[in-house]
């Protein structure tokens, strides 16, 4: 499995998330399979089949992430550059077609999500970003053809 690079937070929130499924849900869904059992007959219990189904669910996704830990590279607050952009750098850009100002935190893949403007060092726009200047414009090729994002400020 190839090494995925975390920020201290990312690597806090993955932890946190198999922490909760290990001691919280695990048991939920132990405690659902066991009520369900005693509807009595397995093969027409609907109730048994769901429980049983979120189950496996809950243990792919332990498995999931305790191999993700296993193959994570921390990076730590004083290997983030203020000079060029790079992952766990936090960059604010204007769309200059739309003349729109968004910020967003360049993140590993494991941490990626757009709702909290953590953008994945592996996305398009994550991909273009990473290496270049503040005063910079980069293209980046989306889905919808071309955008230029000129790079207003990098922070920690």
């Amino acid at each position: 499995m190839q090494e995925r690079v975390v920020t201290q937070e990312g690597l806090d929130q993955l932890n946190e998330r198999l922490n909760y499924l290990k001691t919280v849900k695990r048991y939920e869904v132990a405690d659902r399979i066991k009520v369900a059992r005693g509807y009595g007959d397995l093969s027409e219990n609907a109730e048994y089949d769901e429980a049983k189904q979120e189950q496996g669910f809950v243990e792919g996704e332990i498995n999931e992430l305790e191999n993700l830990l296993k193959n994570v590279k921390v990076i730590s607050d004083d290997e983030i550059s203020t000079d060029e952009i790079s992952i766990g750098s936090f960059v604010k850009v204007l769309n200059t077609a739309t003349n729109t100002e968004m910020e967003y935190r360049i993140v590993g893949s494991a941490e990626a999500d757009i709702k909290e403007k953590k953008l994945s060092n592996e996305s398009p726009v994550g991909r273009a970003l990473i290496g270049h200047k503040n005063g910079e414009t980069v293209t980046v090729d989306v889905p919808a053809g071309k955008v230029d994002y000129k790079i207003l400020e990098i922070r920690r």
